[in-house]
């Protein structure tokens, strides 16, 4: 039997995400095209709280491409962590997410240890859910395409104030110094990730 739950995983939460507007944008596996404009793309970070009523209740952190998806968009993830050893194994094995550990205290701020530190302000938000559907595409298990995964959720929005602090020598030190282009909380938040 797997360490980890089969593929799709239902999970239920909170999200608080940023978009940058970068020059230069992380690394993504070969294969896989960035959606750039005028030599710039986009990265949306993403700290999610996990809840029981889930599959798994755990914390993450991430950055993620904006990349082609077919006549679509879809998102690369290029750095991630989680404070569980099974969401860890499970990413990897189920859908090549490069998954790593890290502590993490959600309160006040939102603190991943030794990377990264944000403080979200809501400002107007939405009552009901609404609807959101991409794909993830990540490194494939064979050199004929990326693995692309599906995701579907339904999420009460709301516009959000953020200010982040990134350590300048950390994994996510492209991120230093400067401030998103938009913040937003996706508040109770249902998700199917995958196949």
């Amino acid at each position: 039997m797997a360490d980890y739950p089969p593929s799709p995983w239902r999970l239920v939460g909170d999200a608080y995400l940023s978009g940058w507007v970068l020059d230069e944008l992380p690394a993504v596996p070969q294969g896989i095209r960035p959606i750039e404009f005028g030599g710039r793309g986009l990265v949306v970070t993403a700290w999610v709280d996990y809840r029981h009523g889930g599959v798994l209740a755990y914390r993450e952190l991430m950055a993620t491409v904006a990349v082609h998806n077919g006549h679509g968009i879809g998102a690369c993830i290029t750095h991630i962590w989680v404070d569980s050893p099974v969401s860890r194994a499970g990413g990897r094995a189920l859908w090549h997410i490069p998954k790593e550990l890290a502590e993490f205290s959600f309160g006040e701020s939102l603190v991943a240890e030794s990377i990264a530190r944000a403080v979200y302000r809501p400002v107007a938000g939405l009552p009901v859910r609404l609807p959101a559907a991409f794909s993830v595409l990540q490194d494939g298990p064979v050199r004929d395409g990326p693995l692309v995964s599906p995701v579907r959720v339904r999420a009460k929005p709301v516009a959000a104030r953020s200010a982040w602090q990134v350590d300048e020598d950390g994994p996510l030190g492209f991120l230093h110094g400067r401030s998103p282009a938009f913040s937003a909380i996706a508040r109770d938040f249902r998700m199917r990730f995958g196949r």
